[in-house]
């Protein structure tokens, strides 16, 4: 199975084991709320758990998707606490099929926020 079919799979499953299954060690997550890239599987699978928590609600869906070598790029749109959320997620991968980089952009500026500070709440262990 290629690496953005295991994606869509950890997606509508929320199975810990299929999103660790899919990074590599040395992966990296770039957020467009955290100045420093997070290095390292367990922040990567930390980082990317708590935004399942936060974005994955019965309103998330992916609009697109643009593919290149070892790469791709998924366009998401959701509501989230009444806010319109527009993202894509740019995910990279190595010749293992294990994800490399993993870099979230969204927009508007109050759909950031918004996700920010659930991001943060889950992220210092609430339920976001």
């Amino acid at each position: 199975m290629d690496v953005i079919a295991r994606w869509h799979d950890y997606v509508a499953t929320n199975d810990p084991a299929k999103l660790d299954a899919l990074i590599a060690d040395d992966a990296v997550f770039l957020s467009p709320a955290v100045h420093r890239p997070q290095a390292g599987k367990t922040l990567v699978v930390q980082y990317l758990s708590a935004a399942m928590v936060v974005l994955n609600n019965d309103s998330f869906r992916y609009t697109g998707h643009w593919d290149a070598d070892r790469s791709a790029v998924l366009a998401f749109a959701l509501e989230l606490d009444g806010v319109e959320v527009e993202g894509v997620d740019m995910i990279r991968w190595n010749e293992a099929g294990l994800i490399t980089e993993f870099k979230v952009m969204i927009r508007p500026l109050k759909a950031l926020n918004t996700v920010v500070a659930r991001m943060a709440a889950v992220l210092q262990g609430g339920t976001g």
